[in-house]
């Protein structure tokens, strides 16, 4: 017969009993075997969530800064349409999902993917003769992040990478790092309205690179990219044989006098997922509905791709079956009128802070096409007394409370990025904020010069 060890802890004259069998029913309980040492807590961090890093929170987040207690604080800083009231959905929207709610019927499990036919509704939606779809290739998500996050996963192993825009999205970043996937960062310029340097992305290609992250409209520079120019990406991932991740949450919100082209449309052989959502255009991020749209006529991603998304999806159950019980009608049914007031209401108030910005001395703000976003670039020459973009935001903060994103959280120091959905009147408060905050801080070239030769 085994011998098993009860070790008594604590002090008192009492010697720890050996060998003792305890019995149940005539067999042996083992209590455990004596070990040579004693067994101790040792509950670590995955290496996922080590490598796991989000630069938007770890550069907010170390911004230790009390606003202007004189002052409301104005934040021009978060990419939710929700936040001030002045952009609500339409009424539609809301009651497809009231009457979803009421019916009952969608209150279940999902299939991992989403229900047949609301991933039929969402390919209906889609679908157009440059660009077919059908129900199978449309996975549904929880929001355009998941959708984003599911698309890495299955295009990319550790230890490959994938092209990255700068500036960009922080999360095509922080989703890559923790899966071990190396990030390469492909330049935008500015002075041509954000367009990809092509030469710079093509040249950061190799036998390692998964795919290519294109994000258009702009996220954060509220760009959009002509037709043109999307084919010559397509030129360049059809030369280097690479896969293009399509970010197109932004899709359709643009202003009047630009349009939008979904890059598959003009895809004759580069596989496309493209990821999209109810988040942005319908003005309900909350709601995390989003989904992944493959578009690969030449059967390159063949059934693997496909496969390994479903198997990818499984992992969680799917986004809320009440929402995608509204999908077909939020899709078909939310009046055109309702697109074309929220966008108009953008575009003025991106017209309104442009022009603002532009007034003031030391500020070069890049006109919009769409989006909810308008990037800003600080002449630090002329703000000696600030080291980058961070300081500058932060003292923004303190002396006028005005919160706008330093363009670090983007990988693109020494800009900001001020977000357009807030009402008309708080935007030019804003920019009357940032006007008195650049005039006193502002200095011109024989100041910097003074300051040069004093130091």
């Amino acid at each position: 017969m085994d011998s098993y060890l009860i070790q008594v802890s604590g002090c008192g004259d009492h010697a720890p009993l050996r060998d003792v069998p305890l019995k149940n029913n005539g067999n042996s309980i083992a209590l455990g075997k004596v070990k040579g040492r004693k067994p101790r807590w040792a509950v670590r961090a995955s290496e996922m969530s080590k490598k796991t890093f989000n630069p938007v929170r770890a550069i907010v987040d170390n911004m230790k800064v009390e606003p202007n207690p004189k002052k409301a604080m104005i934040s021009l800083s978060l990419g939710d349409p929700t936040v001030f009231g002045n952009l609500p959905t339409n009424d539609e929207v809301t009651q497809a999902v009231k009457e979803v709610l009421d019916s009952g019927r969608y209150n279940g499990y999902a299939p991992s993917v989403g229900y047949q036919s609301c991933r039929e509704a969402v390919a209906a939606y889609y679908s157009c003769p440059e660009a077919p779809l059908e129900a199978q290739d449309v996975i549904l998500t929880s929001g355009c992040s998941q959708a984003i996050e599911l698309a890495l996963a299955v295009l990319a192993n550790p230890g490959q990478n994938i092209l990255v825009p700068r500036p960009g999205f922080s999360l095509y970043k922080t989703l890559a790092l923790s899966m071990g996937v190396e990030v390469k960062l492909y330049n935008l310029l500015p002075q041509k309205a954000w367009e990809i340097d092509l030469e710079h992305l093509e040249s950061l290609v190799d036998e390692k690179t998964a795919c290519v992250i294109v994000n258009n409209p702009s996220n954060p520079c509220g760009s959009v990219f002509s037709k043109g120019h999307l084919q010559k990406i397509l030129e360049v991932a059809s030369r280097q044989c690479v896969p293009i991740l399509a970010d197109e949450i932004y899709g359709d919100m643009v202003f009047a006098d630009c349009k939008y082209e979904p890059i598959a449309t003009l895809s004759t052989n580069v596989p496309i997922l493209s990821c999209g959502g109810l988040a942005k255009r319908w003005l309900v991020p909350g709601w995390r509905m989003g989904w992944i749209l493959i578009h690969d006529r030449r059967d390159i991603f063949g059934n693997e791709i496909r496969d390994g998304l479903v198997r990818l999806s499984q992992r969680i159950l799917g986004p809320c079956t009440i929402v995608q019980g509204a999908l077909e009608r939020i899709l078909h049914r939310t009046p055109p009128e309702f697109y074309h007031n929220t966008l108009s209401i953008l575009k003025s108030n991106a017209d309104l802070c442009y022009a603002a910005l532009s007034a003031i001395p030391g500020l070069q703000p890049v006109q919009p096409a769409g989006a909810m976003y308008l990037m800003v670039e600080i002449e630090m020459e002329h703000f000696p007394e600030f080291e980058n973009d961070v300081e500058f935001t932060e003292r923004l903060i303190s002396e006028q409370s005005v919160f706008c994103l330093p363009a670090t959280c983007f990988e693109y120091p020494n800009f900001f990025r001020v977000v357009i959905t807030v009402p008309a009147e708080m935007i030019l408060e804003a920019c009357g904020r940032i006007q008195e905050f650049c005039e006193m801080h502002y200095q011109g070239a024989e100041g910097s010069q003074d300051l040069e030769c004093d130091k």
